[in-house]
């Protein structure tokens, strides 16, 4: 029996269309970048008072949400759900590891847009910001990500000189 279909494009392209502050962050925003990671679902972090918009433009893809928005904003994130699986982070902050306060507003404000095709345009923080992400649990694979993370900072950087 086929497995549903599910349109990576498409589902951006809802999104941004939808107008939501969202950041695709985690692995599948590392692939963006170009590095060499596998991933098996998305994870995002919104704006807090776009949890609805945000359901709405997955709701084309068929993803239900596993919370109603307001149980989302009280646990600090939720996920959308059928074949595929979004976790979405809706806290204001969220610490590190060693205790730094990362805040939405800051890696929006840092984001980068990255077009994959007309109309579709994904934000993601800057390399900085992803890593500050990576730093919320810093779980062994968390840490490989760190180091692939700094080598494309660090290429960036001499790019730049």
């Amino acid at each position: 029996m086929p497995g549903n279909h599910f349109d990576e494009a498409a589902f951006f392209q809802a999104i941004h269309a939808s107008g939501v502050r969202a950041l695709l962050i985690g692995r599948r925003a590392m692939v963006l970048l170009g590095l060499p990671v596998l991933t098996a679902d998305y994870d995002f972090w919104i704006a807090i008072d776009d949890i609805a918009r945000f359901n709405e433009a997955a709701g084309a893809m068929d993803l239900q949400p596993t919370h109603e928005p307001d149980a989302a904003r009280r646990r600090g994130r939720y996920a959308l759900e059928n074949d595929e699986h979004v976790d979405v982070l809706v806290a204001c902050s969220v610490p590190t590891v060693d205790g730094r306060a990362v805040t939405f507003e800051e890696l929006w404000a840092a984001r980068q847009p990255i077009v994959l095709s007309e109309g579709v345009v994904v934000n993601v923080p800057s390399v900085a910001g992803l890593i500050l992400t990576k730093r919320f649990a810093a779980r062994p694979k968390d840490l490989e990500d760190i180091r692939l993370l700094q080598i494309l900072q660090s290429e960036a950087s001499a790019d730049d000189e």
